[in-house]
């Protein structure tokens, strides 16, 4: 590491864990593997987010630190650039299977936990 080079990749990973919150007690429901056709959503206990969707033909994706609850919507994001996802129908379990609503996709758990 004489020459520095990997000391900005270390710095950038630091910085970006440091933004982040863990999942409060209250909402662990939302932690784990959720999927849908054309888009998925990790949700892990330290907080950090990998969102991928692919809608007509376009697609987006986020890999980020959680930064609050509101209520049952969730933002995630670092410094001002934050992605506010909507949760019309929060972790529930019907007939055994895990159910959320965001932004208009019922999801389903996939994970064991």
């Amino acid at each position: 590491m004489r020459d520095g080079r990997y000391l900005v990749p270390v710095l950038m990973a630091a910085l970006l864990a440091a933004c982040g919150v863990a999942v409060p007690p209250e909402k662990s429901a939302y932690v784990g593997e959720w999927k849908a056709e054309g888009m998925s959503l990790l949700i892990t206990r330290d907080g950090s987010i990998d969102y991928r969707r692919l809608r007509k033909g376009a697609s987006t994706s986020i890999n980020a630190p959680l930064k609050a609850f509101h209520g049952d919507d969730f933002d995630v994001g670092i410094g001002p650039m934050t992605t506010t996802f909507r949760v019309s129908s929060p972790p529930r379990q019907i007939d055994g299977v895990w159910k959320m609503t965001v932004d208009g996709v019922e999801l389903t758990r996939v994970d064991r936990r």
